[in-house]
């Protein structure tokens, strides 16, 4: 169906949303289509005007055995979608919008500790080109609170030594600027000058703009940077497990243990609501309470 690819064409092009996240929407959509045509309820999405039909919709979400989240993320698709289909006058009401979905409990970030940390950066030999090339993609993910795609996608000149920062293109088409360490500006400028050319060898083109590249000399994907991440720790001995955006968790909670203000790490981390970033206070809270636990003279057992 033709609105079907132009909605698709907007969270593209228009949104900047990543692919994965596109399908997610896509398949929603799909699904709601499947439900109405097998109970005959509408003739086709744009039939859709009866609010009982979402509610009919939500009950066989929950019947079929949908977790919360999930009902809840595709209510939320399909509440974007028409309201798409109502700003371009496809249709003249979104039942969508007034169904309240299940109450999600807001579960608490998993994050790593500084110890932690410092384990994964002290295990990575720094001599072989993909081991500094993987401690600079630590470091920048740590330091910068960066997401997998926000990492990947990072072009040559996004990177602006001479002012200390890096231009991110985060979602929805938000840019912002992060400042860097001066240790992360030198590392940056040993990968580009000696690593970089050296990864870009093993592949077919000199010219690609993109930052990190794999051990095939071919720019790294989200995917490749989870392979990356998942060796490092079992070359550290560790047995956690850790993905990307536990190290965006653990640059916002380390700077809030340490008296970041809220909305600067809102700014950081490219968060449009701050509720986004509030999260983070209730972590940095149990990672005081625990510290105040076991170092406080009248907590300490004897």
């Amino acid at each position: 169906m033709t609105y079907i690819d132009d909605f698709k064409n907007y969270l593209m092009i228009e949104k900047n949303y990543s692919d994965h996240t596109i399908v997610s929407y896509l398949k929603d959509i799909h699904d709601f289509q499947s439900f109405i045509k097998r109970e005959e309820l509408a003739s086709d999405l744009l039939d859709v005007t009866r609010e009982r039909l979402g509610r009919h919709f939500l009950s066989s979400l929950d019947e079929s055995g949908y977790a919360k989240k999930s009902i809840s993320r595709k209510i939320s698709s399909l509440r974007t979608f028409y309201d798409y289909l109502i700003k371009n006058k496809l249709i003249e009401v979104n039942i969508f919008t007034t169904l309240e979905t299940p109450k999600v409990p807001k579960k608490l970030p998993q994050i790593i500790s500084d110890e932690e940390i410092e384990m994964l950066f002290k295990s990575i030999d720094r001599y072989k080109p993909l081991g500094f090339r993987n401690y600079v993609l630590l470091d920048l993910l740590f330091s910068c609170g960066l997401r997998a795609s926000e990492l990947t996608e990072m072009t040559i000149k996004d990177i602006q030594l001479d002012r200390e920062q890096i231009l991110i293109h985060g979602k929805g088409s938000k840019d912002r600027y992060v400042p860097i360490t001066d240790k992360l500006i030198v590392d940056i400028k040993q990968y580009l000058t000696y690593t970089r050319p050296i990864l870009l060898s093993k592949g077919s083109s000199s010219h690609e703009l993109r930052v990190f590249i794999n051990y095939k000399g071919s720019p790294l994907t989200v995917r490749g940077l989870q392979l990356i991440l998942k060796q490092i720790i079992k070359n550290s001995g560790e047995t956690f497990k850790i993905h990307p955006h536990m190290l965006r968790h653990a640059f916002a909670t380390t700077l809030l243990n340490h008296g970041a203000d809220l909305r600067v790490v809102q700014e950081l981390l490219g968060h449009e609501h701050l509720k986004s970033t509030q999260i983070y206070t209730h972590v940095s809270s149990e990672v005081l309470k625990e510290k105040y636990k076991t170092s406080h003279p009248r907590m300490v057992k004897k």
